[in-house]
């Protein structure tokens, strides 16, 4: 996959390891939310990792470099994976440095040494995906999908909560849209994440009540109760709303 503009271009490779981008142009104002933009939709695929080529960008301004804490930031929460930088360029690689990037993000000499720092570096993560057909069956398939991986991860402490989560967003997809929902799990340490997907582009929010406050008995206001974090990302085909869970969400 290749996203260009002309100053820009960004090329795409997805491997069993990484998401390989190679960013190749100018970096600048006018390219920043380009490339920023693309670094997120590379991690919202959710690839174990996403390594960043940028040897081949030329920076005017040392303060571009920000574009990929940036980008980190936005998936910081969810998907929350690794997000590495490679450039062999000594000078280019002090810059980097010298802009602050490199408190939120390493930087590599080769792509390599960046795929080889994930196996020691980054927790084991466990995924499980389904796609449930728009029809009210799938509310308990949702939660069946739920209960049997968290069983199999031995994470039953989370279930109740989960299911309360997963059905509830399963939910909106029935109710809002004509999409299937796409389930995924993922366990990554001591946390779980649920990721549920469909094609509409409209973002999920909690509503407000006529008195001012946030409506509690919305199912978003549930979620939002349940979990850690929850949030509702573009995608390129629809859009994905999230929640992660850790152990202080056990009920």
């Amino acid at each position: 996959m290749t996203s260009a503009s002309s100053q820009l271009t960004v090329t795409v490779a997805t491997g069993a390891e990484a998401s390989l981008l190679t960013a190749a142009g100018t970096l600048d104002s006018s390219t920043y939310l380009e490339l920023r933009d693309c670094v997120i939709r590379a991690a919202l695929a959710e690839p174990p990792a996403v390594v960043i080529d940028v040897s081949r960008l030329d920076v005017p301004a040392s303060s571009a470099w920000s574009v990929f804490t940036s980008a980190r930031w936005h998936v910081s929460t969810w998907p929350a994976i690794p997000i590495l930088l490679v450039c062999p360029q000594p000078d280019v690689a002090a810059a980097i440095s010298n802009a602050g990037v490199t408190r939120y993000l390493p930087v590599h000499a080769d792509v390599e040494s960046a795929v080889a720092s994930l196996a020691e570096n980054s927790p084991p993560r466990r995924r499980a995906h389904t796609v449930l057909p728009h029809r009210v069956s799938s509310l308990r398939g949702s939660r069946d999908f739920v209960g049997e991986w968290l069983t199999n991860w031995s994470q039953e402490h989370l279930i109740p909560a989960a299911q309360v989560i997963v059905d509830v967003l399963v939910e909106n997809v029935l109710r809002h849209t004509d999409s299937p929902a796409v389930v995924a799990l993922e366990s990554a340490s001591s946390t779980i994440t649920i990721a549920v997907h469909d094609t509409s582009d409209v973002p999920a929010i909690r509503h407000e009540s006529a008195t001012g406050g946030v409506d509690r008995a919305s199912g978003l206001a549930v979620v939002g109760a349940l979990c850690r974090a929850w949030g509702s990302n573009p995608a390129p085909n629809g859009k994905t709303v999230w929640a992660v869970l850790g152990p202080e969400n056990r009920i």
